[in-house]
């Protein structure tokens, strides 16, 4: 499968994706202030490759003046099903449908390692205003903890001995170097075990190997958590990251 294949696999599986992937912590925003040295209420924002509006709405919610952009028909259709007030145009981050210098703050939440940086960072600054920031941020499971990593590395063999699966490689594309500046926050959900398998279903890893295969993996850790949580509640903990740069 090509890297192009899983880029389009989340628009047959925006329901999946909405109710399984976690949201980000406020804390996070708040770095993404810091960083900036701005805030975010009243800024005019662009969030791009928005998916099903995770970062959307805790943008709006911070008084943003937001819009979507979003390459996939079926997650901009759940995106506006979550979010009908947000205006959410079709589009992907390498070539944005956007004017020039017209935004304050343009964000990819879980999204940048999709597009060609080469591409992507110059279209990000052309749409900004001098003064505005691009800011990148991402979940990644926090493999200090046992089990996360276990779950990871059955993960990593399940899909071929010593690689990693393809959304994992490209996340390495985050934003480094010069201009770039990068805060992490540690936190953590507490989710019912059919969540934590909707989320893991939701991955283009397993959306691009079938429904079959992806059970078979998804069915013997159900039975592996079971019984690590029997109350049935799975607390995920994540490390979440934020990398800002400023025109």
């Amino acid at each position: 499968m090509t890297t192009a294949s899983h880029a389009r696999s989340f628009d047959s599986a925006a329901a999946l994706y909405a109710a399984g992937r976690p949201s980000y912590p406020p804390a996070l925003l708040d770095a993404v202030e810091e960083l900036w040295g701005r805030p975010i209420t009243g800024a005019r924002a662009a969030d791009v490759g928005a998916g099903t509006g995770i970062l959307t709405a805790f943008l709006v919610a911070r008084g943003a003046r937001t819009v979507a952009v979003e390459p996939g028909g079926g997650m901009a259709a759940e995106f506006r099903r979550a979010l009908p007030g947000v205006p959410v145009v079709r589009g992907d981050g390498d070539r944005l449908p956007l004017a020039s210098g017209r935004f304050d703050l343009v964000t990819y939440a879980t999204a940048w390692h999709w597009t060609d940086p080469g591409r992507s960072v110059p279209e990000a600054l052309r749409v900004l205003r001098p003064g505005g920031a691009l800011a990148v941020l991402r979940n990644d499971s926090d493999e200090s903890v046992g089990w996360i990593a276990g779950q990871a590395a059955r993960a990593r063999r399940f899909f071929g001995a010593d690689r990693e699966t393809v959304e994992a490689a490209r996340a390495r594309a985050l934003p480094s170097g010069p201009g770039f500046t990068r805060r992490q926050v540690r936190w953590s959900r507490r989710v019912p075990l059919e969540t934590h398998l909707a989320n893991l279903a939701s991955h283009s890893d397993f959306l691009v190997i079938g429904e079959k295969r992806a059970a078979a993996f998804l069915d013997e850790e159900r039975e592996r958590l079971a019984a690590l949580f029997p109350d049935g509640t799975v607390e995920e903990r994540y490390v979440a990251s934020a990398s800002v740069t400023v025109r």
